[in-house]
């Protein structure tokens, strides 16, 4: 995601928790509950979930921080791995329609990368993109 400073528009267009999205994070508290909250707003945003801390900017953090009304520093105690995480992306997933990729998806990914994608672009990054 990068380092760059994220300006007010961005960040209440993109990271503002929405009143559908609050019902899910509700009933979870201090650091599971702003964790929650920025899984769910970087995978609404990005299509992926997060890999760890590193993939927020400090001012992400601090305006959804302020909108679900808990400590900045909380987000230190929220887990990257274990149950609750994973417990956490499957209720995304559900609430956004999405399921984890079985091997038969793949297999009709990489299909569909062949003949629509990898013939015209030879670049990872960019056959990552069209894959995203």
């Amino acid at each position: 995601m990068g380092r760059q400073q994220v300006g007010m528009d961005k960040l209440v267009e993109h990271w503002t928790v929405l009143d559908d999205e609050l019902e899910l994070v509700a009933g979870k508290r201090g650091g599971t509950r702003l964790g929650f909250a920025l899984l769910l707003k970087y995978y609404t945003r990005y299509g992926q979930f997060p890999r760890s801390r590193v993939d927020f900017p400090d001012e992400v953090v601090r305006f959804v921080a302020r909108h679900m009304r808990v400590s900045v520093a909380d987000f230190d105690s929220y887990q990257w791995s274990g149950s609750t995480i994973e417990y956490h992306r499957a209720q995304i997933r559900e609430h956004l329609g999405f399921r984890t990729c079985s091997v038969q998806d793949a297999e009709k990914l990489t299909a569909w990368l062949a003949s629509n994608v990898v013939h015209a672009e030879r670049n990872p990054d960019r056959v990552r993109e069209e894959l995203l």
